[in-house]
Parts: C-alpha cells; structure tokens; sequence
C-alpha cells in the first residue's frame, strides 16, 4: 500500500508526519471520491516526484476515469488560478481587482465530476499553492453546498500533510545525494 510505503520512507524525526498520513488518509470519513480526488489533486500540487508516484496508483484504482481526470484538472486550473489571483491580492493597487482576468477556466464551469468534489479538490490545492482568495471562494462555494466545516478542513488536512511528506522526502533525497 502506498501509505505504507511513504510512512516507512519518512525519517524518525518526522514522526508525526508518519502517524498523520495514517489518519487523514488512511483514517479518512471523506467518501471515496472526496477522498481520492483530494489526494491525487494534492499530491499533483505537492511537485514532489516521489509522493506522486506512491499516491497516484491507489488514487486511479479508487477514483472512476472521469473523477480521476476531473482531480488533475483541479491541480491543473488551480495552479494558474492561485498565482492569477494571490499575485491580484498581494498587489497593493486594488485597480488589478477591476481588470478581466481574460483567462479560460472552463472546467470549473463542467469538471466533469459532481461540483462539490471538484470544488473541495480546488480548495485543497489552494491550500497547497496560499492563495487566500481562492481559499474563500471554494470555501464559501462549498458552504453554500451544504458541506459542513468538518469535510473543508479535511480537505485541507489532507493537502497539508501531503506538502508536508513530499517536502521532507524530496529534501531527504537531496541530503542523500538522490535528487
């Protein structure tokens, strides 16, 4: 199982990480879908070759093909969309607010997959990339759904532990001379 194999990757010192992909992976309330998709879009946005590699197998056996695609269109969409818009909101002239973004995000409109998951996999890789206005957007989309405050942040504590591991193992690599 990948979560195993990545635990057992993780040095002693990052413990914690270890005892956390168990629970809000392995441990996870979220339905399958939610899941997975959250997962692969998550470790898409982690960039870390290794954590990719280990989740993306178990995420494709979970997801159907039209959610495994919707989740890395999420990751996809969002890593322009997070720059597009933080880069808006750090920008100390509030003209750039009035301005058309001009860019297309047509799968936000038809993901392909029930709204909602693609909304709380965009909310997650938001998470990942800080982009605060997103983060607020997904969220208060997701709200309006119904979704309770329990399912965003486990989406987010998903994407956080995920960074987390694919951090540590990338700078682990490096150390080693393997990366």
């Amino acid at each position: 199982m990948a979560l195993d194999t990545l635990k057992s990757a993780l040095p002693d010192y990052a413990k914690d990480l270890k005892l956390n992909l168990g629970s809000v992976i392995g441990n996870s309330e979220l339905p399958q879908q939610q899941l997975w998709g959250t997962v692969l879009a998550c470790a898409i946005a982690s960039r870390s070759p290794r954590v990719l590699s280990e989740l993306e197998p178990e995420a494709k056996a979970n997801l159907s093909a039209e959610a495994y695609t919707a989740a890395k269109s999420a990751a996809a969409i969002m890593a322009m969309n997070n720059v597009y818009y933080r880069t808006r909101h750090l920008l100390s002239d509030p003209e750039y607010n009035n301005l058309r973004a001009g860019l297309r995000m047509n799968v936000i409109g038809n993901p392909g997959v029930d709204k909602t998951d693609f909304e709380l996999w965009s909310l997650a890789v938001s998470a990942i990339n800080g982009c605060g206005m997103c983060l607020d957007s997904h969220e208060q989309v997701l709200r309006k759904a119904g979704v309770d405050r329990e399912t965003v942040q486990e989406a987010f504590k998903i994407a956080a532990v995920i960074q987390a591991v694919g951090a540590t193992l990338d700078a682990e690599g490096v150390l080693a001379g393997n990366g």
